[in-house]
């Protein structure tokens, strides 16, 4: 996926502050946080969105959330909590086609989210 932003960042063309990265995934600082902690958490492999999780990768999606909670504890955001979001498609408000996970924390999170 050559014009891939996400998969430039896995395959170190487009360089990003990392705060966690596996043999499967990478996890960095998003650009645009939208709480005092927000990190995006992406596969290494490249799948469009949650429409495409199937019995051949949904392991690689469970490894995902691991290292979510790992990032979270480390982070310090496992005693008071945090939010974990996957947008899907263009009204779910999906703007890169590579599936990846918000992981937001440090404040009190409102509901509905949007």
């Amino acid at each position: 996926m050559s014009e891939c932003i996400f998969c430039k960042i896995v395959n170190g063309d487009i360089p990003t502050n990392k705060v966690y990265e596996d043999d499967k995934t990478v996890a960095f600082y998003d650009l645009n946080p939208q709480s005092p902690t927000h990190i995006l958490i992406i596969p290494k492999e490249h799948i469009p969105s949650a429409n495409y999780i199937d019995e051949n990768n949904s392991d690689l999606i469970s490894h995902i959330f691991v290292a979510i909670k790992n990032i979270a504890k480390e982070k310090g955001l496992d005693k008071q909590g945090y939010r974990i979001v996957n947008n899907c498609g263009e009204f779910g408000g999906q703007t890169v086609e590579h599936i990846h996970f918000h992981l937001l924390g440090g404040r009190q999170l409102q509901w509905p989210p949007g």
